[in-house]
């Protein structure tokens, strides 16, 4: 996929790393209808999951629902319980600085988890 959806999710891939050069990115649930599987961007466990569809780019945070989102970003799976999810169409932009602020929120509330 060569699209403004490739585009996106590099661009918030480069912006996830900023946020934590740490970060990880791995594949999972590799299928036959998705042979290259799932972006996955870790550390001390899944942060969030980096989808494409035909119509947006979802990124899910595997532990959303904790997470300070004060901009407002969330807007995808708001009455779950635990995940939260940002869906972006084509055109649409994220404020950058927010962005990496959610992702380092993400990143510290998995460390604390890790220490228990």
């Amino acid at each position: 996929m060569s699209d403004w959806r490739a585009e996106t999710l590099d661009t918030l891939r480069g912006l996830a790393l900023q946020a934590d050069p740490g970060i990880v990115e791995t594949r999972k649930w590799r299928k036959p209808t998705n042979p290259d599987g799932v972006p996955c961007f870790e550390k001390d466990g899944i942060l969030f999951t980096g989808e494409t569809y035909r119509d947006k780019v979802k990124l899910t945070f595997a532990k959303g629902a904790a997470l300070p989102d004060p901009t407002g970003l969330f807007n995808a799976g708001l009455d779950g319980g635990t995940r939260r999810a940002i869906d972006i169409r084509e055109g649409e932009r994220l404020d950058p600085a927010a962005f990496r602020a959610l992702v380092q929120a993400a990143v510290a509330l998995n460390a604390s988890s890790a220490k228990r």
